[in-house]
């Protein structure tokens, strides 16, 4: 009997607290402050999660977090709803993470760092740290930005935030072969990209 109620609570519990995440956005999109505010707390430790899954050192993951939740307390009314606010939200934590990974970069070619001083040392920030490092894939995000930038936010949003086909498919409005099409030519670009570096 304990087996059964741990099987199918979580279950239970995940959906509920989806919906309350799903109404909390949309309340906040109604101009509800106090849900806003409840919102941004309820979402800060998956943001962070997922910054973190760009950007290797905390500190950059938390620049990033903080990026995102002041982007989605700005812009919530641009959240339609006829998607889940998750997935709108994977959106927005993408591009702050990306955005801060491009704000480190220049910061990086401003000042020299140690490594600059010491030859035949690497710079930290572009070490690996995994299947090729995530420093080196947001390398290779911004190339594929720069050659081909329709394959870019459907190879983030699969590959990165994990969300399915369909779901990608209605964030951006695309139809689902188009999606597939752009994560296959997308993940051929970024290989390429990461074979040189």
């Amino acid at each position: 009997m304990r087996n059964q109620d741990k099987g199918s609570g979580p279950r239970r519990t995940a959906a509920r607290v989806d919906d309350s995440l799903e109404d909390l956005a949309r309340r906040a999109r109604g101009g509800d402050a106090d849900a806003l505010d409840d919102l941004l707390r309820r979402i800060q430790p998956e943001v962070l999660r997922r910054c973190a899954r760009f950007l290797p050192y905390r500190q950059d993951a938390e620049e990033a977090c903080q990026d995102a939740l002041l982007r989605v307390a700005r812009n919530i009314g641009g959240f339609k709803g006829d998607s889940l606010f998750t997935t709108w939200l994977y959106t927005v934590v993408s591009n702050s993470a990306r955005q801060t990974y491009r704000s480190m970069k220049r910061r990086s070619a401003e000042l020299p760092t140690e490594a600059d001083r010491i030859p035949h040392q690497r710079d930290p920030r572009t070490t690996s740290v995994i299947a090729g490092s995530r420093i080196d894939l947001l390398e290779a995000l911004d190339q594929l930005e720069r050659d081909r930038p329709n394959l870019v936010a459907p190879l983030v949003l699969r590959d990165l935030c994990q969300m399915d086909y369909n779901e990608i498919a209605a964030e951006l409005d695309l139809a689902l072969g188009t999606v597939k099409s752009r994560i296959h030519e997308g993940r051929k670009h970024v290989r390429r990209s990461l074979a040189v570096t």
